[in-house]
């Protein structure tokens, strides 16, 4: 089956023009307009893989500390009937776990030293359920005896205070306690037990773990100060959340884990959507220097055109060959970007290391960013709409420089030929 002939013409004006200078240059120039988009798509690629995986990493690691959904009781304050409560959530589909706890805050010190915490009293049996702390603790929370006044750190703040497991250290309960010399703070000796590392910087270096009935004896509270539950979809946390509030008999504080951290991942959203832009105007730049190498073309091919055209080509089938030419150019940039994206971001767990080891710096310093890796997550709802846009500005392109070719006139073509 024979080819149309614009389909031809516009592939060999691609290929060609290394003959004369001048054709060499118009080569040149389309070269690096297809190198151009390359780099663009790969560019994106890259980001956006980067922000995915950044943003999936942050979030696997935090829900291995936060429960998909917390139920609060009234004012803050304790659950008047723990059991209940916990037989109405149950009754929920999407709930596959459930656990009490206690939450607060409190001073941690360690001779002179002392650090800001949040503590959290939990039952070690039901943890499992819930998070997977029991999975990164291996075995430690089952160490928290009630009565034995044990502790579990995070692995930053046992670091910072200097203690691992067997050292004593002080906890100070907020609120103090009324005597007649004033107020004394309530201090509490407590033993470390053991440590855990979430991979979560700000859990790891503020978290501490009791077992719930110490916490209640500690605090002086006469039940938990709420309930954690794990879902079957992580992503219908907030869904839950709201038929819990409406299913609930009492009036419950319901917050799901997309609320705990909403402003960090309204941050991450409206990056990544202003890299989109930023990177596709880069994208567009390249793609609209075809319009110089297009109309360079035309100018250098007006004595073909004219011979074309008295053989009978139509000014649309004339169009149709510089389009061709631009839209090759288009989808050969577009596709090699996507390969060198891909990649780049498939690989750039082995990339990033080499080329730390290689400048001797961190480009992930673990305070900072929380994470001490470079994560990749590339996703096809990111990738085709960047695929789409880098072909439809190739296209749109070449429209203005193939609508001057079908514009030229032969016999003023070819009368200086």
């Amino acid at each position: 089956m024979a080819l149309p002939y614009e389909l031809v013409l516009g592939w060999r004006y691609t290929r060609a023009g290394r003959a004369t200078r001048r054709n060499g240059f118009i080569s040149f120039i389309s070269g690096v307009s297809m190198l151009g988009i390359s780099l663009g798509v790969a560019a994106l690629i890259i980001v956006l893989s980067v922000m995915n995986g950044f943003q999936k990493e942050v979030r696997d690691r935090m829900l291995s500390v936060v429960s998909h959904v917390e139920v609060y009781g009234p004012g803050g304050g304790v659950l008047q009937d723990v059991d209940r409560t916990l037989a109405e959530v149950r009754r929920n589909p999407e709930v596959v776990g459930a656990a009490p706890f206690i939450a607060t805050q409190s001073l941690l010190a360690r001779g002179e030293d002392m650090r800001g915490t949040i503590v959290r009293g939990i039952d070690p049996k039901l943890e499992s359920q819930v998070t997977d702390l029991a999975a990164t603790s291996q075995g430690t929370l089952d160490k928290l005896v009630p009565g034995q006044f044990g502790i579990v750190l995070g692995a930053e703040l046992a670091r910072n205070l200097g203690v691992q497991a067997g050292d004593a250290v002080t906890l100070i309960a907020p609120g103090g306690q009324v005597t007649p010399a004033g107020v004394v703070p309530r201090l509490k000796q407590m033993t470390v037990v053991g440590t855990f590392d979430s991979g979560h910087f700000e859990y790891d270096s503020g978290l501490v773990l009791l077992h719930i009935q110490d916490a209640e004896r500690i605090f002086r509270l006469e039940a938990p100060t709420g309930i954690r539950l794990k879902l079957r979809d992580l992503n219908k946390a907030r869904e839950v959340a709201a038929e819990l509030t409406n299913t609930l008999s009492g009036d419950f504080l319901v917050r799901d884990w997309t609320r705990q951290n909403r402003t960090w991942f309204a941050a991450v959203q409206l990056e990544k959507r202003m890299m989109f832009i930023i990177l596709t105007l880069i994208v567009a730049v390249a793609a609209f220097n075809l319009v110089s190498t297009l109309v360079m073309t035309v100018t250098d091919k007006r004595a073909d055109i004219a011979i074309l055209r008295t053989l009978g080509a139509s000014p649309g089938s004339i169009m149709g060959i510089f389009v061709v030419q631009g839209a090759a150019v288009g989808v050969i940039g577009t596709l090699a970007g996507l390969l060198l994206g891909l990649l780049v971001a498939v690989n750039i767990d082995v990339i990033v290391p080499a080329l730390e080891h290689a400048l001797n710096a961190s480009f992930l310093p673990k305070d900072i960013y929380l994470i001490s890796r470079m994560p990749s997550d590339p996703q096809a709802n990111d990738i085709v709409p960047i695929a789409l846009i880098s072909l439809v500005l190739a296209f749109v392109a070449t429209l203005y420089p193939s609508w001057r070719a079908s514009r030229v006139n032969p016999a003023e073509a070819l009368r200086y030929e």
